[in-house]
């Protein structure tokens, strides 16, 4: 009897040694100096089909024009009061990176060059607004936007009150009307609010109007929470309440707390309009925008965009370090019955396999003009960075992909 407990103590203890010997190894994550490359085999891909994938990438570069300028010109030119009034710049050609288990398995174009990644912006207005709840500086996203963002005083230097001026408000006020004062964070970030105002200079209505002109300054006002649209002055709204939440510059809170701990060049940067300038504290800072839909936004390159998309496959954690609380990542990947597509701002869901039929249901993607995109798929510990595509292209893009890992 003793042999046999010998035994059996013997085998259950090889056992727990065997588990312990074949527990996952710890996630990588790339230092600020260095990013590991590794080869298709070491990385369980086919080589061949992801040469296929990366040439497909390159064979459907958009057609738009390089010059940003001119290419918001093409896309927006229907639209009322559509001028640009932040920056543009020539973009190069496509370019992208293929990650896996967190290390670089391929690229192609220049990726370390830093472009207008236009609407990806939105993703990272949402990430500074999630920071400002972990912090206690918005107490619930279920609060009313206006409890918090109030009085806010534009700066204009050449500005001075003329007497026709007497009577006129020396304030910005985005959230004090009836319809407004109801619009609460949550509805920000899912693009239901509805909100109705002017922000530098440029109307809400005049944003992606429908075709019906007459009835443009007399649309029906929807109760926040219950219709989606896709607007980037209401996205402008958010980053201005969010820059007085913080009372600081959005870049320097997205520097600080996102960029540099997770190692990004220091080639990035993220501007608003000329016209977009505030005082706050007694300082001048600029409200940034959202996106490039009217110039400005956030410049980047490819490497850093998918240090972010890896950023957020992870939940938020860096190497051990939780940078944004996992249950905001959560929340960004949770749909509402008004966009069972669209989380926060911009994480583009794939429920029902309906954004991009050939990924897990659970993958999404960070998407703005152009087409750039970054792919995060926790089902295959992947995330595609992929730049200047054609939109229609990009399930085409991620099947192929897919197809090259090796099952």
């Amino acid at each position: 009897m003793k042999k046999i407990l010998l035994v059996l103590a013997i085998s259950n203890f090889g056992i727990a040694f065997a588990q312990k010997k074949t527990a996952a190894p710890k996630p990588y994550f790339p230092s600020a100096s260095q990013w590991d490359i590794k080869s298709a085999g070491e990385a369980a891909i086919d080589s061949l089909l992801l040469q296929e994938a990366i040439r497909f990438a390159v064979d459907n570069e958009t057609k738009v024009p390089k010059d940003q300028e001119m290419a918001q010109i093409l896309n927006f030119y229907k639209e009322p009061f559509s001028d640009g009034v932040g920056p543009f710049a020539t973009r190069k050609s496509s370019s992208g990176l293929i990650i896996r288990k967190g290390y670089i398995i391929g690229s192609w174009g220049d990726i370390d060059f830093a472009e207008q990644t236009h609407s990806v912006t939105k993703s990272f207005v949402s990430i500074v607004v999630g920071l400002a709840v972990d912090k206690g500086l918005i107490r619930s996203i279920d609060d009313k936007v206006g409890d918090y963002v109030q009085l806010i005083e534009p700066y204009d230097p050449e500005a001075y009150r003329k007497p026709e001026d007497l009577g006129k408000p020396h304030f910005i006020q985005p959230f004090a009307t009836e319809h407004n004062k109801k619009i609460t964070w949550n509805h920000m970030l899912r693009q239901t609010s509805d909100w109705e105002g002017t922000l530098w200079g440029k109307p809400d209505w005049a944003d992606r109007p429908n075709d019906k002109p007459q009835e443009w300054l007399t649309r029906k006002r929807n109760e926040p929470g219950s219709v989606y649209k896709y607007n980037d002055t209401r996205v402008n709204a958010l980053a201005l309440a969010a820059t007085a939440v913080w009372h600081k510059p959005l870049p320097e809170v997205l520097r600080t707390q996102i960029m540099d701990p997770i190692g990004a060049s220091n080639s990035w940067h993220w501007t608003g309009y000329r016209n977009s300038w505030i005082v706050l504290d007694g300082k001048h800072i600029q409200s940034v925008s959202g996106g490039g839909h009217f110039g400005g936004g956030l410049f980047i390159n490819a490497k850093d965009m998918a240090r972010f998309g890896l950023l957020t496959l992870r939940n938020g954690n860096w190497d051990g370090k939780q940078l944004i609380d996992s249950n905001w990542i959560k929340l960004s990947r949770t749909p509402t019955t008004a966009n069972t597509g669209y989380g926060y701002m911009n994480f583009f869901l794939n429920t029902d396999k309906k954004f991009l039929p050939s990924a897990p249901a659970s993958a999404y993607a960070h998407i703005g003009n152009g087409t750039n995109m970054i792919y995060v798929d926790e089902e295959n510990d992947l995330v595609i960075v992929a730049r200047w595509i054609e939109n229609s292209k990009l399930d085409e893009l991620v099947k192929r992909f897919l197809s090259a890992l090796k099952k």
